[in-house]
């Protein structure tokens, strides 16, 4: 299981630089929860799901930060809370995935 991270968070460095970043996330959520023989319509609909949140976030973090040229302490303040929303949210799925993943 680590070294699976370790090749995704070498994989995602990769594809950030080169553009991808976000398209990486769509492609693993697909991996993770849709089956392989899901409807075009379902995909579509889903990665269209899922890059509007990524661009909801981007777009936010570009608002809410103070205009100053270096991070200021309530920048770094609410980054952090956009993390600790997002590792929730990420404990939440793990969850949901691992339980729809086990046999009974």
């Amino acid at each position: 299981m680590m070294a699976d991270r370790a090749h995704l968070e070498r994989l995602s460095k990769e594809l950030a630089d080169n553009g991808l970043l976000i398209e990486a996330g769509w492609v693993g959520l697909r991996l993770a929860v849709l089956h392989p023989n899901a409807p075009k319509d379902q995909l579509d609909e889903m990665r269209m799901a899922f890059f509007a949140g990524a661009q909801h976030l981007f777009s936010s973090i570009m608002v809410i930060m103070d205009s100053d040229r270096e991070p200021t302490p309530a920048d770094l303040h609410k980054m952090d809370l956009i993390d600790q929303e997002l590792r929730k949210f990420a404990r939440e799925f793990e969850l949901r995935v691992a339980r729809s993943r086990g046999s009974a």
